[in-house]
């Protein structure tokens, strides 16, 4: 393996494994010593210190070679429908999401599913996975696969996190949520959240067209319009 795809490694496994730890193993302790604001705020300074080495990183290693080409119509249908469908579930989770951390769980069991929460009871980690398939598809490279992979993977393994933590904080509310929600997207849940497919378009367009200028690499519809 070159030198930059070790070092891009490395800040991966270090940006996986620090998530892993401080919500794992010394979660407890240290919202013993610091308090769960200190903790929190411990926990992103880490999250953004990681995450940066590993974009850093990312960049350092170099395009290399694309296992196919991303722009062909394939791949690029099958990312912008993926990426769009992930800005829905991130423009969803904004509003109300019982998964975030300070989120009050009091009633949740008395209410019904609303909004994206009809689809997952997860919908930002969700976001991110999808958002991360749908990177590999338009850019196979090993750099790619090795920071959307870890991205992919720390989302998912946080949403099963997170329900392990709300249990232990509150089984009778969450237990109930659990059972009345899905852990994966369900299709059927699409048909109810109109309205968060408007504002997830308007998010995506904006988000691909800031790929172009931010990378200066079109993504979404501005392939098309490039």
């Amino acid at each position: 393996m070159e030198e930059g795809l070790l070092k891009l490694a490395a800040a991966c496994v270090l940006f996986v494994g620090s998530h892993m730890v401080m919500s794992g193993p010394v979660r407890a302790p240290l919202v013993r010593s610091l308090g769960q604001r200190g903790f929190l705020g411990l926990y992103t300074l880490v999250a953004i210190v990681t995450f940066g080495w590993a974009i850093l990183s990312f960049h350092r290693a170099g395009r290399g070679t694309m296992l196919w080409d991303g722009t062909a119509l394939v791949p690029w249908l099958i990312a912008s429908a993926l990426t769009l469908f992930a800005m829905v579930l991130l423009v969803g989770s904004l509003s109300g999401n019982p998964a975030l951390p300070d989120a009050n769980l009091a009633g949740l069991s008395a209410r019904k599913p609303w909004g994206i929460f009809q689809v997952t009871r997860h919908p930002m980690m969700m976001g991110i996975a999808f958002w991360a398939v749908a990177h590999m598809l338009v850019s196979p490279t090993a750099r790619t696969a090795l920071f959307d992979l870890s991205l992919g993977l720390l989302a998912l393994a946080g949403a099963a996190a997170q329900d392990r933590r709300k249990l232990a904080r509150n089984s009778r509310e969450w237990g109930v949520w659990m059972a009345r929600t899905s852990f994966w997207p369900r299709p059927r849940g699409l048909s109810r959240i109109g309205n968060l497919w408007a504002a997830g378009l308007l998010a995506w367009l904006a988000a691909t067209a800031a790929h172009m200028w931010l990378g200066g690499i079109p993504a979404g519809i501005w392939i098309v319009l490039s």
